[in-house]
């Protein structure tokens, strides 16, 4: 109700100075009486509304006061629920009652139509009914314009309501920016997609998992060759025993009493150009030597002149006369024109690499990480698949340190459960094992 005499004031006049809804409680804080009293002592309001009810007699302490002189200001008046009065017999009448409380006539006197009878002859402005109050208000203010007791204001213009974002997107107003960028994957549909192709084609298709990394990884659809090169390098490098720094990590926090993921993370922290990550730095490395048109010989001078290794060369347990038969693996395949159905001139030119650098140290062979790094990259620049620019950025990403990390992911996993299933407990290493070196004198003054 104070809403719609708001809106009905705010329409008519130059606006609301101050409303006030007052409930039909049984011990209201304040009453129809307090309020219009101070509106009549403060100059700033010219003129006053009064919306009531059915049920009551506060409306005629509003009587009271505009006949003894109380109040002067003009005072707009209603009370609601006017509706016409039914007579059962000759002593019973029946009024049509509000159904919230406060609002029930228990006298005629408290009728809506007997108060506002009372207020229009006391000399408050009455409308015919609730329909006619608008208009009443606006004869009321126009009259003080007038009169010249209410001054009228420059129109402010209301502030623009903003429109609802919902409806404004919906209405192809807007956009809204993405938060993020993905191409790989959409799962909104009936179907889950990789790289737009339905999950049910990948499996009806059998591309396996070298075909669904080559879908996730590189947007491609790979050709069967080389979905098998990718599941082999993943086989191949899923596990290469306890010792080394990723499996030990991974042991250690594992009888340390951590949980898989935390265990499996330390061990993936070690990968780098030392252990299991020279697959990019391979990559990069012989491929930009081949494109400078480096001879092998040149391309291992140039890199003993800049004193840098060359990632993907050399092992430490491994050597030509104890090849690793993963490597031979990789050869065996990709060397192979009936199964790798394309040219590989960088593993070629890394076998090169390899003679010189073997004549010189019997374990300076190409091992894994450069045999899958160099292989990758001539997948890159010949299967025919990719732009030379789409290459080399999948060089530049890191993409191909990638095989590594999710192959031996595998072999972590399963030290971990491993150690779990043997209920082996917190790692110690043992004293004689480790070389203290001291101090020779007493540091401390």
């Amino acid at each position: 109700m104070s809403n719609e005499l708001n809106n009905i004031i705010s329409a008519n006049t130059d606006g609301v100075f101050e409303g006030i809804a007052i409930g039909g409680d049984r011990y209201p804080g304040s009453t129809y009486t307090d309020h219009i009293l101070r509106y009549q002592k403060d100059d700033r309001v010219k003129m006053m509304v009064l919306l009531g009810e059915v049920g009551g007699v506060e409306e005629y302490k509003i009587v009271d006061a505009l006949r003894d002189g109380r109040i002067t200001k003009p005072l707009v008046a209603w009370s609601a629920q006017c509706c016409q009065t039914v007579r059962w017999n000759v002593n019973y009448w029946f009024w049509v009652q509000f159904g919230h409380a406060g609002a029930s006539a228990n006298a005629f006197g408290e009728t809506a139509a007997a108060k506002n009878a009372a207020l229009r002859k006391a000399g408050a402005r009455v409308p015919h009914s609730f329909d006619d109050l608008g208009r009443m208000v606006r004869e009321t203010f126009s009259d003080l314009v007038t009169k010249g007791i209410v001054q009228l204001r420059t129109e402010v213009p209301p502030p623009a309501v903003p429109m609802d974002y919902a409806w404004a997107r919906e209405l192809g107003l807007i956009r809204k920016p993405a938060s993020f960028m993905t191409s790989i994957c959409d799962e909104r549909g009936e179907e889950l997609n990789y790289a737009g192709v339905p999950i049910t084609k990948v499996l009806e298709q059998d591309i396996g998992v070298g075909g669904v990394l080559g879908l996730l990884w590189f947007q491609k659809r790979l050709p069967a060759y080389a979905n098998k090169f990718i599941e082999i390098c993943l086989m191949l490098t899923a596990d290469h025993g306890p010792a080394v720094s990723g499996a030990h990590n991974t042991i250690v926090c594992a009888r340390a009493g951590k949980d898989l993921i935390s265990s499996l993370v330390s061990g993936l922290l070690t990968i780098g150009d030392r252990f299991g990550g020279a697959l990019d730095g391979a990559a990069r490395q012989f491929s930009e030597a081949v494109d400078k048109g480096w001879s092998p010989m040149q391309f291992v001078n140039e890199m003993r002149k800049q004193g840098m290794h060359i990632m993907g060369i050399g092992h430490r347990v491994k050597s030509i006369n104890n090849p690793d038969k993963r490597v031979e693996i990789l050869k065996k395949f990709t060397l192979d024109r009936n199964q790798f159905k394309q040219e590989t001139p960088l593993l070629e030119y890394a076998l090169q690499v390899e003679k010189i650098t073997t004549a010189k140290k019997p374990n300076l062979i190409l091992n894994v990480d450069g045999a899958i790094g160099v292989i990758f990259v001539d997948i890159l620049r010949h299967s025919g698949m990719f732009t030379p620019s789409e290459a080399q950025e999948t060089i530049e990403i890191g993409a191909l340190n990638g095989l590594f990390v999710l192959g031996r992911s595998l072999g972590f996993i399963g030290h971990y459960l491993d150690q779990r299933r043997l209920k082996q407990g917190l790692y110690r290493h043992p004293w004689d094992d480790i070389s203290y070196i001291m101090p020779e004198r007493d540091l401390v003054s």
